[in-house]
């Protein structure tokens, strides 16, 4: 099998590198091979040219907002360029904010924590527990798994026409799932929210490193994603958008930063006086390193070109389809249909195998990195697997022993620095377990498995 055609498409579609490239595992069955990353969807591996940034950089640094010497003088530009070179890569609007969090789940978590007294927000079932979730304190309504990306639209526009239209109201959807990979109707869903005196808010956390995301094109209200999903490692992530929410909000914590004048009052008390800017939210020294190699992230995917990234995904894409399509005892796992649009994320179940037992075999006896389980989107991978909603489960392996039936599914994920070679060994490896079966035995070691010693 081959994933290019020709010499011209190899060289336009060339992966760009990426850390670990060369690194090598050992195989339970003898020997080394080198290590294929295909667990994109859980974090990517840091671009090389994000990696040497940070290394140029780190000589240099420094506290930044804090001090006259020539290092927090440095540092505090980088940071604040970095923030300028984020809202370039989203096309944020001229009065949108950003404000650097440590994940996709801290940016969620901030904006559930700006929400208006009495603000409604609508989520769809469908959603990574990071979207599905923060919203404790406003009133939730969820919305069953729709099957076609019209049907998306459609419930939301009959949820948002039941609620009362004198509050505050939110949308929270994600662009590209991240257990199907299927793109979602994103701009369609803004418009309706917005038709109805809704916000929305974009959890962009699959989209933005495989795709080019824009507020204004979109016309979302907010954007959300991490980091380490867009190849740049250190634990950063960003909230971008509207200001209005968060200039009225509580900091999401209080402290040095986010304020901007504390004085004592006559009865001994402490008044403060909170910054408007992004600062408002980022109390504390914050990760400098952090939104530096997030800047340099989009940099390196907006040089190497959208057209180009998304043009040699989807020729892996193609491939992984066409290779799991010859296997009868494999089913793509999808919302949408074999013809969605999606990313470079698929979850499939095998016939006969415990997800655990396979995902295990293809590390062990291939060194394949891939994940099982459920994706830490509970209600949408029961859906797909067709279970009860309300059946207990993981984010990680089952209970079940190897060859007994589970609940989980396998994800396989890729991106930009993923070699042909891997996705070919991945397919290959998939056609030889259940052609062959495992060659190793495994068990069941604190509800992981794992190669029996």
């Amino acid at each position: 099998m081959s994933v290019s055609t020709t010499a011209a498409d190899q060289a336009v579609c060339a992966p760009l590198p990426v850390l670990g490239r060369d690194v090598t595992v050992p195989l339970v069955t003898g020997g080394e091979v080198t290590y294929a990353a295909l667990d994109y969807a859980a974090s990517a591996p840091a671009l090389q040219r994000v990696w040497d940034d940070v290394a140029a950089y780190a000589p240099y640094y420094g506290s930044v907002h804090r001090g006259a010497g020539y290092l927090s003088q440095l540092s505090t530009d980088l940071f604040e360029n970095a923030r300028r070179t984020v809202a370039e890569f989203l096309d944020c609007r001229g009065d949108d904010q950003v404000v650097f969090t440590r994940s996709t789940t801290d940016s969620l978590n901030l904006l559930a924590a700006t929400l208006p007294a009495g603000c409604q927000v609508f989520v769809f079932e469908t959603e990574h527990h990071a979207s599905l979730l923060p919203w404790k304190d406003a009133q939730v309504t969820y919305l069953d798994a729709p099957r076609t990306p019209r049907e998306a639209v459609a419930a939301l526009e009959r949820a948002l026409a039941a609620r009362d239209p004198h509050g505050p109201a939110l949308v929270c959807v994600t662009g590209a799932s991240n257990v199907t990979g299927e793109l979602w109707p994103v701009r369609e869903l803004a418009a309706a929210a917005h038709a109805h005196g809704a916000r929305i808010v974009l959890d962009a956390a699959q989209l933005a490193p495989h795709h080019p995301v824009s507020v204004r094109d979109l016309d979302v209200d907010w954007v959300a994603f991490s980091g380490h999903k867009l190849y740049a490692p250190f634990g950063s992530g960003v909230l971008a958008g509207r200001a209005d929410w968060l200039r009225e909000a509580e900091p999401y914590l209080a402290g040095g930063g986010a304020s901007r004048k504390v004085t004592r009052r006559v009865d001994g008390g402490v008044d403060v006086e909170w910054h408007e800017s992004a600062a408002r939210h980022e109390a504390g020294s914050p990760n400098v390193i952090g939104a530096y190699s997030i800047a340099s992230a989009c940099k390196a995917l907006t040089e190497a070109g959208f057209d180009t990234l998304v043009a040699r995904e989807e020729q892996l894409i193609g491939a992984v389809r066409a290779g799991l399509a010859e296997v009868p005892e494999v089913r793509v796992l999808s919302l949408f249909g074999d013809d969605a649009p999606r990313v470079g994320v698929l979850s499939f179940v095998v016939e006969g195998w415990n997800s655990s037992h396979f995902a295990a075999a293809l590390s062990a006896e291939y060194g394949i990195g891939v994940r099982d389980g459920l994706f830490c989107a509970h209600p949408l991978v029961r859906t797909l697997l067709g279970s009860d909603p309300q059946t207990q489960g993981e984010c990680g392996a089952p209970e079940a022993a190897p060859g007994e039936k589970s609940l989980n599914a396998i994800r396989v994920s890729f991106g930009a620095g993923t070699p042909d070679e891997h996705v070919e060994r991945f397919v290959r490896a998939v056609k030889e377990l259940v052609r062959d079966g495992a060659k190793w035995n495994y068990r069941t070691e604190d509800g992981r498995c794992v190669p029996a010693v």
